[in-house]
C-alpha cells in the first residue's frame, strides 16, 4: 500500500506521520494513535457511533478519509475532560443517568460538545437536530437531552 504524510493536531497534540492512502479518520484514531473512545458502529456513516469533530464540525469519522483531514483539528471523546475533571457534558451524562451500555456515548458526547460549542442555550428542538445522526439503540433519548439541557446551563459551556 501506498503511504502518505498527514499532519492532523489530534486533541491539541499534533501528529504527523506516513500512513496508508487508504486509511479512514477512525482507522488512524484507533489503530495508529490508539484513541479507542471513538467507536465504529455501522462503517457507513448512518449510527453516529464513530462521531468526532473536525474543524469545529461534528464528521462520522468512517466516512473521511484521514488523508482529507490532513493540516485539521480533530477533537475525540479522549480530549474531553481529564481524569481529575470532567467536561460538563460529561459531568451531565452522568447525573442524567444518560449512559447506558454506553456505545453511543462517545458520539453523542462529541456531538453535544459541537452543539454547545456553537450554540450555548440551545432549544429543545436544536438538541435533537444536533444529535439526529446518533443512534442509541438503548433508547436513553430522554436522559441524553436532559443530560444536554443540564450542561447547557454550566458557565464552562457558555463560554465555548
Amino acid at each position: 500500500m501506498a503511504k502518505k504524510r498527514v499532519s492532523i493536531t489530534v486533541n491539541g497534540q499534533l501528529i504527523d506521520q506516513e500512513i496508508e492512502e487508504s486509511l479512514r479518520l477512525i482507522d488512524v484514531l484507533r489503530n495508529e494513535l490508539f484513541l479507542t473512545g471513538t467507536k465504529e458502529g455501522c462503517g457507513i456513516g448512518e449510527c453516529g457511533a464513530c462521531t468526532v469533530i473536525l474543524d469545529g464540525k461534528t464528521v462520522n469519522s468512517c466516512m473521511v478519509l484521514a488523508l482529507s483531514a490532513n493540516g485539521g483539528v480533530v477533537e475525540t471523546v479522549e480530549g474531553l475532560g481529564t481524569h481529575k475533571k470532567l467536561h460538563p457534558v460529561q459531568e451531565a451524562f452522568l447525573d442524567n443517568h444518560a449512559v447506558q451500555c454506553g456505545f453511543c456515548t462517545p458520539g453523542m458526547l462529541m456531538s453535544a460538545k459541537a452543539l454547545l460549542d456553537e450554540n450555548p442555550q440551545p432549544s429543545e428542538e436544536e438538541i435533537k437536530e444536533a444529535i439526529s445522526g446518533n443512534l442509541c439503540r438503548c433508547t436513553g433519548y430522554v436522559q441524553i437531552l436532559e443530560a444536554i439541557k443540564k450542561a447547557s446551563t454550566h458557565a464552562d459551556c457558555q463560554n465555548g
